[in-house]
């Protein structure tokens, strides 16, 4: 009998085949695969292992097959490429398909076979569901004997794939294309069409903001997620008499008329556009340009348009717009946007009542497919570039560092390396200065590579000419290098190439830059990244940037980087070579992302990205994708105003903080960011603007913010508000800002009193509408019941008596491992514990597997108590457990936070003084977090 083991490859959290494969190819001595497809976005993913086998002198043999047509010429010509792989193609006819799928792995003592589902692309090796059978067997038995065997007769049977087989395919697939083109016209058929995710949340999210009563919202996403189909799909809900479309530039007008005209084919009404060119203002539906409306606004009746969409919202800010806006009076307007950032310092939010009816940054973009996926190749820059000793912020001497013919030809090396989708390249060079850019595009056009450059001072008549030279296929240009004008607003949705050249110094940059080759387009079905990453001081930037998410920490951010960011979704791909790799383990070590230092380094980056203004609102911070989280800033001087006060050395803020209500006020409210519920702020802006709320209109207006919330809830929030569960300390140090008494909340003196002031207003206000906004990203509209907890969210001890409605002094809710109220039990588990001598007590807490998991009680629980009893027979109990855990106490030198992860129920037990428990979880933790939780990086 010979030694089979066998495993289940599926594609999820947990792992993907590309992972088995590159492991798989880095450790046999030989390889052999034979797939019916394969196309160049799986393709690209393979080129570093197939690289490293190359040089390793190991062999390969690859079968793949023309059936369907699915297999790219341009995949085959790549694989041609590697000296140590020989390539067949088995030529299908109408008799014979082809679907094997079969990865053979050769090792000196054993066989590892692979077969199951996925063919190589980039979707069956990293997404889509797919089921593969790992089979390793030690003796060279009957089995491999017989996967040997059809594999050498497949062989046989296949041919040669020489220059003239796949010249001549090549051109057979061209032939195809047109052909091809015309089915794919079905998917414009107004029958096809239904919404995507961000879509449907966003109509539905309007469609409640409407129900209470709310006439205008927001919804930002970024470019290309198909916000203008989303505005329709409302529009066809809603169905208003007559509708207004506002937008910035008149190619855009057309585009949204023709939407709104295919998704609204037989509701009988008209369209039209209102433009330099066209005065068709009797439609029903007018699709204007704010520059003609501007002109003639005053001819139409103030409430002659029931629904008002500004594309582009971030441009409603100028007097422009401004006097279109304040003159209409539409029962409801919708503003959409990518980037809710202005330069002329003016708040967007406030022009539509700080409704945001949906926000989808990046990584939500990717997981929604609303956005291609990326293939990121993190690279090393050349030796002959040293960037260590130098100021990020010393753009002449890093242009001169980086002005290198060497460099140019490395990176055109490893651009032909790794190849591009699509048969143009369509390529964006992001440099360092405008001298790096012309030198970029003058290097390239010497190689061969047509180029240009392109900067900010550059007419929009240069800009739009080279960007539709770069669109078109048959013109030679393949390259725009710039600096930043293609941040934000430009769009070139064909971009399949994208370099960065440049140390990344903010990752908000690093994230629009990225954003701009990611809208979808029929030519492309992922966009690579090639960033070649200097030895400079700030590369852990980049980590930053690719993690997505704004709340991180040292460890979290290791363990991304170690395993090259597991959790980004769908078929992005994120690598980084071992240099690169090792290099940005180290800085984050060495980095205290807590120091003063480092705050005043975030802060002043931001600060430059906000046209070099001061950001005194909590609210800037929401508006780009990648921006710090200003509650570190909180966490650093108690309040937002006092760390800007500190840093800037600002007269005009330590005048308003002399004012000790104010302070004391904002310090208060401060300390309840991020929210962990959202009730009392939601009251709290409620009463900016009346004088009283009771139970009832309190309920409403929360429920403007979620699904779902029970009377006693917001009789708690009610009770808090009122200080009812503060220890004798906390009530001679905070401020009462409202008063409670028979169901009603009413303002007290001191809230009243600083709300008459316009500037301490606008403070108090910042902070209840950041609370408010950060809650809405981070916990939906979703209800979580009572106690109030989010899987996988982070709390500290004393969240747990508020989100449980604790009715006695909160503050108590700290200390021992184990808190209850009533039948809800609350575990704080560290799973490394402080090395303290003195310490008796021997912990066993630790994770079993993702589903399981270990806890010691406290040295004196008996099993006998009524604790312990509670404990080992949790669930005939009725006892609810709670598992908070945490790896480390501290990390520099600030206490972390616990992560929820659900409740576990008690299935073994054994020991008194202290009980060791083994509990089966209710939810199996995530990959990425198991991982987090358990590995040392």
């Amino acid at each position: 009998m010979e030694a089979v083991e066998k495993k289940l490859i599926v594609n999820s959290d947990k792992g993907n085949l590309l992972r088995e494969l590159v492991k798989s190819m880095n450790e046999c001595v030989r390889f052999y695969f034979s797939v019916a497809f394969i196309n160049f976005s799986g393709l690209q993913l393979l080129l570093d292992p197939l690289k490293e086998a190359e040089q390793k002198g190991i062999k390969g043999k690859i079968i793949t097959s023309t059936y369907l047509n699915f297999t790219d010429a341009k995949a085959l010509e790549k694989i041609k490429e590697f000296q140590n792989v020989d390539l067949k193609v088995f030529v299908t006819d109408k008799e014979i398909g082809f679907h094997t799928k079969a990865y053979i792995f050769e090792y000196q003592d054993s066989y590892k076979v692979i077969i199951g589902s996925s063919n190589i692309t980039q979707s069956a090796l990293k997404s889509n569901i797919e089921w593969n059978v790992e089979i390793i067997t030690k003796e060279h038995g009957r089995f491999i004997q017989d996967v040997l065997k059809e594999y050498d007769g497949l062989w046989d049977m296949s041919a040669e794939a020489d220059q003239a087989f796949i010249s001549r395919y090549e051109e057979f697939l061209k032939s195809l294309k047109n052909t091809q083109n015309k089915h794919k016209l079905i998917y414009e058929n107004k029958q096809y069409i239904v919404q995507n995710r961000m879509q449907k949340r966003a109509t539905e999210n309007l469609e409640r903001l409407r129900s209470f009563g709310e006439k205008k919202a927001l919804v930002i996403a970024a470019t290309g997620t198909g916000k203008t189909y989303m505005s329709a799909f409302d529009v066809k809900n809603v169905k208003p008499r007559r509708l207004l479309f506002i937008v910035h530039r008149e190619e855009i007008l057309k585009k949204a008329k023709d939407t709104f005209e295919m998704l609204l084919p037989n509701e009988g009404f008209t369209f039209g556009l209102l433009t330099g060119n066209h005065k068709q203002k009797h439609v029903d539906y007018v699709f204007a340009t704010i520059q003609t409306i501007s002109k003639c606004f005053h001819e139409f009746e103030r409430d002659e348009f029931d629904y008002l969409i500004i594309d582009e919202a971030h441009h409603a800010t100028s007097p422009t717009y401004q006097t279109v806006l304040d003159y209409f009076e539409p029962q409801f307007t919708l503003g959409m946007t990518a980037t809710p950032e202005r330069s002329d310092g003016y708040n967007v939010f406030d022009l539509f009542d700080n409704n945001v009816a949906l926000e989808v940054r990046l990584h939500e973009a990717l997981e929604d497919e609303l956005v291609i996926p990326f293939h990121y190749f993190g690279i090393t820059d050349i030796d002959g570039v040293d960037l260590s000793d130098v100021d990020i912020d010393d753009i002449t001497e890093i242009t001169k560092r980086l002005k290198v013919n060497e460099r140019v030809d490395f990176i055109i090396e490893k651009m032909d390396f790794y190849g591009h989708d699509g048969e143009k390249r369509k390529g964006l060079g992001f440099c360092v200065s405008i001298e790096h850019a012309q030198y970029m595009a003058s290097e390239f056009n010497k190689r061969g590579y047509k180029s240009v450059c392109l900067y900010g001072a550059d007419s929009p008549d240069i800009r739009e000419q080279y960007i539709q030279r770069l669109e078109d296929d048959q013109d030679e240009l393949e390259f725009i290098f710039t600096v930043d004008i293609f941040n934000e607003g430009v769009d070139i949705p064909s971009i399949n190439t994208v370099l960065m050249l440049r140390p990344t110094n903010s990752p908000i940059i690093f994230i629009q830059q990225l954003g701009r080759g990611l809208r979808k387009h029929a030519d492309k079905s992922f966009l690579t990244v090639l960033d070649f990453i200097g030895n400079h001081q700030k590369t852990f930037l980049i980590a930053l940037a690719l993690n997505g998410s704004r709340y991180y920490d040292k460890e979290s951010l290791k363990v991304a980087v170690a395993t090259g960011f597991a959790n980004i979704p769908g078929c992005t791909h994120i690598q980084m070579d071992k240099i690169s790799q090792d290099r940005i383990l180290e800085q984050i070590d060495k980095e205290n992302f807590n120091s003063m230092k480092y705050l005043k380094e975030e802060y002043g980056e931001f600060k430059k990205l906000n046209q070099g203004r001061i950001p005194y609102l909590l609210l800037d911070y929401l508006k780009y994708d990648g921006a710090p989280d200003p509650v570190k800033f909180i966490n650093r001087e108690k309040t937002y105003l006092s760390f800007v006060a500190k840093v800037e050395k600002d007269e005009y803020l330590k005048e308003l903080l002399l004012n000790e209500a104010f302070e004391a006020t904002i310090k208060e409210l401060s300390s309840k960011l991020p929210l962990k519920r959202i009730y009392e702020f939601v009251i709290l802006r409620y009463l900016l603007e009346h004088e009283e709320i009771n139970l009832e209109m309190a309920k409403q207006q929360v429920l403007k913010m979620i699904d779902h919330v029970d009377d006693d809830s917001i009789l708690h929030a009610f009770e808090c508000l009122n200080q009812n569960y503060y220890d004798i300390g906390q009530l001679k140090n905070k401020p009462k800002l409202v008063q409670y008494s028979n169901g009603i909340l009413t303002k007290t003196d001191i809230l009243a009193k600083l709300l008459e002031n316009e500037e301490n207003r606008k403070f108090i206000e910042d902070i209840i509408t950041y609370g408010i906004f950060r809650y809405e990203k981070d916990f939906k509209r979703e209800y979580y019941g009572v106690p109030h907890f989010k899987l996988y969210e982070q709390y500290q001890m004393i969240d747990a008596a508020l989100l449980s409605n604790y009715r006695k002094i909160h503050s108590s809710f700290r200390g021992s491992g184990l808190l209850a109220n009533g039948n809800e039990y609350f575990l704080y588990i560290d799973l490394h514990k402080e090395e303290d001598v003195k310490e008796s007590i021997n912990y066993k807490d630790k994770f079993i597997n993702p589903h399981e998991f270990q806890w010691q009680s406290v040295n004196n629980t008996t099993q006998q108590s009524e604790r312990g009893k509670n404990i080992i027979f949790n669930q005939q109990r009725g006892i609810h457990l709670h598992l908070f855990i945490r790896k480390y106490k501290e990390m520099d030198g600030k206490t972390e936070p616990y992560i929820y992860i659900g409740k576990g129920n008690s299935v073994e037990f054994e020991g008194d003084k202290p009980i060791t428990v083994r509990m089966e979880l209710e939810n199996e933790v995530p990959a990425n977090l198991y991982t987090e939780f358990t590995e040392k990086v």
